[in-house]
């Protein structure tokens, strides 16, 4: 059976390990709280899942799933995760985050400064641009002809390549956008960001949690990413 470490029992955690069960594979999930505060959730998993520290995550399987603030990524144990393919689903967000200086000036994206942080690791940036209420609700076989596509980017090929992989049994097609410093395509406040995917994009900001979500194909998204202009992270404030 397939394996997948993740790191990270928030909203979009939570949303890729049910969809990692629900894809028969075994999945080890791990929270800064400590394994005994994921009990419901792993009840709620099913046998397909278990509780463990974050350590124990980063060793359970050749792929992890990182779905932790950005502040955080210093906490990861490096040498657990040395070698391994790290899915990093982070954003930046000035007032979760604080200022960071080299995001704020451009020198770098946010994939840059996590691959930066994760020295040793090949990270590839996903499930950072759509909404974790979205991601069951989008989630389709392979061969379902209204599958969404979701951009992946990163330094490593064979990286991706196995994120692809992954991602694609977890119920979405992929679309390379490039390397990690063409990640801002799809970060916050491009038009590739999470009201890509939302059935009713002006109201999203006020119903986000009632929108059923719309289908992204990939020749829409490829135009999305195309088409974006470079934030001004400066003046990022949420």
């Amino acid at each position: 059976m397939a394996r997948l470490g993740i790191i990270g029992s928030g909203a979009i955690g939570s949303a890729v390990a049910r969809l990692a069960v629900s894809a028969d594979m075994e999945v080890l999930i791990a929270n800064s709280r400590g394994p005994e505060t994921l009990t419901d959730l792993v009840t709620e998993l099913g046998a397909g899942a278990r509780a463990g520290t974050s350590s124990e995550a980063a060793t359970f399987a050749d792929q992890v799933v990182v779905a932790v603030p950005l502040t955080r990524l210093r906490e990861l144990p490096l040498e657990a995760l040395a070698g391994k393919v790290v899915v990093d689903t982070g954003n930046y967000y000035p007032h979760r985050d604080g200022r960071i200086a080299e995001l704020d000036s451009l020198e770098m994206t946010t994939g840059e400064h996590a691959q930066q942080l994760l020295a040793g690791t090949a990270v590839v940036k996903a499930f950072n641009n759509i909404l974790a209420h979205h991601i069951p609700l989008l989630a389709r076989p392979a061969d379902a002809h209204d599958r969404s596509t979701l951009p992946i980017a990163g330094d490593d090929d064979g990286a991706k390549a196995a994120a692809a992989d992954l991602i694609d049994r977890l119920g979405f097609d992929t679309l390379d956008a490039g390397d990690m410093s063409e990640g801002w395509r799809f970060e916050p406040e491009a038009a590739a960001y999470t009201q890509a995917y939302a059935a009713e994009p002006a109201s999203l900001a006020e119903n986000y949690l009632t929108d059923p979500g719309k289908p992204l194909p990939a020749d829409a998204l490829r135009a999305l990413l195309a088409a974006a202009r470079r934030p001004d992270v400066a003046a990022r404030t949420f």
